[in-house]
């Protein structure tokens, strides 16, 4: 049964360096980051984009759900409300697949050094932190991933237990 794997959190949290670690530790493994979906300049958020990058989103997921060479599909991306979540759910073709969720999670503060370490590398613009942090709770409500603190831990590690937990539950 094919594995779809869901790393969600905020930004500066490290999805995208966990699913990374990961894809490289998993068979036959695709990955996706919702951010590739939405690579448009000038970035702007309208109706018409949300409804644009959930279908790129759809379509390149079951892209990989579909091939026969593939096992394992990560998919990283700022997802905070459940609703969101569901509308892609609701799309897949999940029916020979099992899904995954883990929600990577960090305090204020490591969140907010993260964040600064990346402005000063000019990967990332000073309004992500207001933004980050603000959305930092809407991770803390119990949905049905699995939350994994990050604070002081490589994404080499996250992606370890990751992959040892799915090992687990197989």
């Amino acid at each position: 049964m094919k594995r779809l794997i869901l790393i969600n959190g905020t930004m500066g949290v490290g999805k995208s360096t966990v699913a990374h670690q990961l894809h490289r530790m998993l068979p036959a493994c695709a990955l996706l980051d919702g951010d590739w979906c939405w690579n448009v300049l000038p970035f702007s958020v309208s109706d018409e984009s949300k409804r644009r990058v959930i279908d790129n989103i759809v379509t390149v997921l079951n892209g990989y759900l579909s091939c026969d060479m593939i096992e394992n599909v990560i998919f990283c991306w700022v997802l905070p409300r459940e609703e969101i979540v569901q509308r892609i759910l609701a799309r897949l073709l999940l029916s020979v697949t099992r899904l995954f969720r883990f929600t990577l999670t960090a305090s204020p503060e490591c969140l907010r050094a993260r964040l600064y370490k990346d402005i000063a590398a000019g990967l990332r613009q000073e309004d992500v932190v207001a933004r980050s942090l603000a959305y930092l709770p809407l991770y803390e409500a119990g949905d049905e991933s699995c939350l994994i603190a990050t604070d002081h831990r490589a994404a080499e590690q996250i992606a370890c237990d990751i992959a040892q937990q799915l090992l687990r539950e197989d």
